[in-house]
């Protein structure tokens, strides 16, 4: 858990960056999935980030200025509810446990938001996030113009609060690094429970059911993201989350999956022979795919701009594909006419974090961002062959990506998501010693 002082401490950041203006940041709604059935309910990130709170209908106000204050709006307490739906904090405890200077009733929030608007230049929120958000702060400030003439100024502006908290989110403290280990770790132990669970002839959602076990059992609340877990020609496929297929012998199994612990997001994937042993070809491509990967990585570091790792991994990927005669000409050649998408139409990686495509710009003023301490990234080269008549049936329907979580250090970088197996001979391994385990029942 992230210690009450952590969100005080960001709180105070935002506060400082944004001067004079007051953040109205809401966290997410519930959603309806039918009739009187909800999804599982999961937070917004920049308010949790902000906040720590995890109750829906909430919302932060956070005044800036030479007093900062920071103001909860959330759920009354509601025994009669809390018998169905389980605990509330309600405003006073709320206010104790998560360090809040105030905390009131949502109810309160339309009567108390002009009040914290007035004389402000500028109001930060998300703008575009929600329709009905957006309508309603641009309610409470013409209210406010309304009243000019008693002397009442309403704000000039209104911000993207996503703006400065991008820039807070992007570096990753102590506190963070505990956690995001934690996920790691996590869903480096499903990965290796599903190399040693996958056989030919099982469906994707069994495997996929051992990723979740996996989660679940060590205390994570659910899948970061949707499992893809992805047989044969359905690897080639980037977003492919059916699952539903058959897993058939000599076909490779990609696995893109990762848990979320504490709200934070691992990223792995993991591409392995579904019989467990690799055939000529899928070897020489799963090699590549890693050798790229492992160019990627060592440009990790801080001062190289973002898009090295990207840069690296491309050259060592294209020169593959010149040499397995699936591009014609120079590497240079390749990169440029970009033939090589063919093969390989996605980038190396991205920010990390709270979302598993986590907060941060990319470019800053044109330029791609120099790497700093503290930035977590995932880095995924990846080779999908679907079947064409240029490109020889060997290569058909193999799809492999590796892809790995990173930590940007003061010495280079920290591989969180390295104990999964990824060399040819550890996959192997870890597939024929679950095969002897089984054979020994």
């Amino acid at each position: 858990m992230i210690p009450v002082q952590s969100y005080q401490a960001r709180r105070a950041r935002l506060a400082e960056a944004m001067g004079t203006g007051v953040a109205i940041v809401p966290t997410s709604p519930e959603r309806v999935r039918n009739r009187d059935a909800h999804y599982p309910y999961r937070f917004d990130s920049y308010f949790y980030y902000l906040t720590g709170f995890r109750e829906p209908e909430a919302v932060l106000v956070l005044v800036g200025g030479e007093q900062p204050r920071s103001i909860l709006f959330c759920r009354d307490k509601n025994p009669e509810r809390e018998v169905w739906d389980g605990y509330r904090y309600g405003p006073d405890a709320a206010r104790e446990a998560f360090g809040f200077d105030e905390a009131h009733s949502l109810a309160a929030l339309d009567e108390m938001a002009p009040k914290l608007l007035a004389d402000r230049q500028a109001v930060f929120c998300p703008v575009g996030w929600d329709a009905a958000w957006d309508a309603r702060i641009v309610g409470w400030i013409n209210g406010l113009r309304a009243e000019v003439r008693s002397g009442v100024a309403a704000p000039s502006e209104i911000r993207d609060v996503r703006v400065l908290l991008d820039e807070l989110r992007l570096i990753k403290g102590p506190e963070e690094l505990v956690l995001m280990r934690r996920a790691a770790d996590i869903s480096t132990s499903a990965h290796r429970r599903a190399m040693g669970a996958t056989r030919p002839g099982m469906k994707e959602f069994e495997i996929e059911a051992e990723l979740v076990h996996e989660f679940r059992r060590h205390g994570a609340s659910a899948p970061a993201y949707s499992p893809i877990v992805a047989g044969g020609a359905n690897a080639c496929v980037l977003h492919y989350v059916e699952n539903s297929a058959e897993l058939r012998a000599g076909d490779l199994l990609l696995i893109d999956a990762g848990c979320e612990w504490e709200g934070y997001a691992a990223d792995i994937t993991r591409s392995f022979p579904v019989s467990g042993m690799f055939s000529a070809i899928q070897r020489d491509v799963y090699d590549l795919v890693l050798a790229a990967q492992q160019a990627a990585i060592d440009r990790v570091k801080p001062g190289s701009p973002w898009d090295e790792p990207h840069e690296a991994a491309l050259k060592v990927l294209a020169q593959g594909m010149a040499d397995f005669g699936l591009c014609q000409g120079s590497v240079e050649g390749v990169l440029e006419s970009g033939d090589y998408k063919r093969f390989y139409m996605h980038r190396t990686g991205h920010w990390l974090g709270l979302d598993v495509h986590d907060a941060g710009d990319y470019k800053r003023e044109g330029k791609w961002r120099p790497l700093v301490p503290g930035m977590t990234l995932t880095v995924e080269p990846g080779f999908y062959v679907r079947p064409a008549e240029s490109v020889p049936e060997k290569f058909w329907n193999i799809g492999v990506r590796i892809e790995d979580d990173v930590l940007v250090t003061e010495a280079g970088c920290e591989v969180l998501t390295g104990a999964a197996p990824k060399a040819i001979a550890d996959v192997e391994a870890v597939m024929a010693a679950a095969k002897t385990q089984v054979r020994q029942r």
